[in-house]
């Protein structure tokens, strides 16, 4: 069971990662190429705008589920450090579990949008395209986070309670792969 978790874990990486950096390189790159034709011939593509729109929502909202991996987002610990180490844990399990339960709704509730946008079979007004496509990236985007905050809450709970509080959360992610590594 192990294995799998493993394969889904660099899966999702993998997934977010390259999500992020071909929707920001790409998106970029047309606003790049669209400003240059603006200003060099006078003339400009239509849907580049929309495209570009599109591409940096989906790398942004990849990039934040990538995050999660990384322990990258923001957190305010002041008071975890004044609590014992036992109950700093258990806030840390709650906040990571909150998380967990609004990514997961977001997710569901992006997947419903995208059932209804389909239903009404809107279409994008530059792309000519259904807009259940663009607006899939929030219950795939959302998932994804949701399975990073889960990870977290079982990589807090597995940890001693002195580590967590000791520990940076990227030194716990580290300290997790060297665990997963070994159970090979």
């Amino acid at each position: 069971m192990g294995k799998f978790f493993k394969i889904l874990d660099l899966g999702v990486a993998s997934i977010n990662k390259n999500m992020a950096v071909f929707g920001i390189t790409l998106g970029v790159l047309l606003a790049f190429v669209n400003v240059f034709l603006r200003y060099t011939f006078n003339t400009s593509l239509t849907w580049a705008g929309e495209l570009t729109n599109y591409l940096f929502i989906w790398g942004a909202l990849f990039g934040a589920a990538y995050g999660f991996k990384k322990g990258i987002h923001i957190s305010v610990t002041i008071l975890l450090a004044k609590l014992p180490p036992t109950i700093g844990k258990a806030f840390l399990i709650f906040a990571h579990t909150l998380s967990f339960i609004y990514l997961g709704a977001m997710s569901y509730f992006g997947y419903q949008l995208v059932l209804i946008i389909a239903e009404f079979e809107e279409m994008s007004v530059d792309l000519n395209i259904p807009m259940w496509i663009p607006n899939l990236v929030l219950p795939l985007a959302f998932g994804a986070a949701a399975f990073r905050a889960g990870e977290k809450v079982y990589e807090v709970s597995i940890t001693d309670a002195d580590d967590v509080m000791q520990k940076s959360e990227e030194e716990l992610i580290h300290d997790m792969s060297q665990i997963q590594g070994a159970e090979k």
